[in-house]
């Protein structure tokens, strides 16, 4: 079992309008609502690829109900072990302008978690980490959860030997990266904020040193880039792709940790990972990924050392 935890779930709407014009009212051509929240999106994706998930974190109110219920039936192959909490989880808003196949995104803050709740999360945590073979820990943290949980949770993981991967951003991740997790996946912005080094390849090193066994950087449409213990890979798709990059990067999270399940080597796995994040652009709605293209580009991503 692959265990993910997305401790500020959401449920994720997505609108399409034929063009997106500032001071104007739209017809919205297509709705669609999905359970999300990055370690979510990364759920459904293993799923899809074979692999058992169970699904963590925090899950309140209606919003968080609507999650479950869509979560179980539109995720085969993904187990709820979502906590309660009393307040309210979050809904996300992606608006895909049809003309442009830009996407504009607007994100509720979380629900407040309290200290009863948290101390909860933190023993269904350790009891599910004893069948997990990987675990992703994913996304913002709510209001309430302190701002060292990742490093908690990852120590937590690697005290019970479980090969832990990180993906979040700012203060979480500068104190995550301390406790060792075995590959963390900042994007480019994430990984400046993090090092105060803009070239990338310098960055996923001092990350490294930082104590991240691993560092895979998302850098958009150029693919990814990846310091690891075996070396340093850059691995990039045949061809842009149009479309909405919404959840991108958490398939290419997916392609990494079924990869690591499976004893991939580090170019397959990124292989693996830069085709998913490019079939996610390809799908029309965010955190899937289009089938057809991942078939399509899975072969043909450059992967080359140094």
């Amino acid at each position: 079992m692959i265990l993910t935890v997305t401790l500020n779930t959401a449920l994720d709407v997505t609108y399409r309008v034929p063009r997106l014009l500032p001071h104007a009212s739209h017809r919205v051509a297509d709705v669609a609502e999905r359970p999300g929240g990055k370690g979510l999106n990364v759920a459904r994706v293993l799923a899809a690829l074979g692999h058992e998930v169970t699904a963590t974190g925090f899950a309140g109110g209606r919003t968080g109900a609507a999650v479950r219920e869509l979560l179980r039936a539109g995720s085969p192959g993904v187990v709820d072990a979502l906590a309660p909490c009393a307040g309210t989880t979050r809904r996300t808003v992606a608006v895909v302008d049809a003309a442009s196949g830009d996407t504009t995104q607007f994100n509720e803050p979380g629900p407040p978690i309290t200290a009863p709740e948290w101390s909860r999360f933190l023993a269904g945590y350790e009891s599910l980490l004893a069948g997990a073979r990987a675990v992703a820990l994913c996304g913002s943290l709510p209001p309430g959860v302190p701002v060292g949980a990742y490093a908690l949770l990852v120590r937590t993981a690697r005290a019970a030997g479980v090969p832990v991967l990180l993906d979040t951003g700012g203060e979480p991740l500068r104190r995550g990266v301390a406790a060792r997790p075995d590959v963390i996946k900042p994007n480019a912005a994430e990984l400046a904020e993090l090092t105060g080094s803009r070239d990338p390849l310098p960055a996923t090193r001092d990350a490294r040193r930082r104590g991240a066994r691993a560092v895979v950087a998302s850098l958009g449409p150029d693919g990814l880039l990846a310091a690891t213990p075996e070396g340093t890979w850059r691995a990039a798709p045949p061809r842009a792709l149009a479309g909405n990059p919404t959840g991108a990067g958490d398939s290419a999270v997916a392609g990494l940790l079924s990869g690591l399940a499976e004893g991939l080597d580090w170019p397959a796995r990124l292989a693996r990972a830069v085709a998913l994040s490019a079939a996610t652009v390809a799908s029309p709605t965010a955190g899937d990924f289009d089938p057809r293209t991942y078939e399509e580009v899975r072969g043909s991503v450059r992967v080359s050392a140094g």
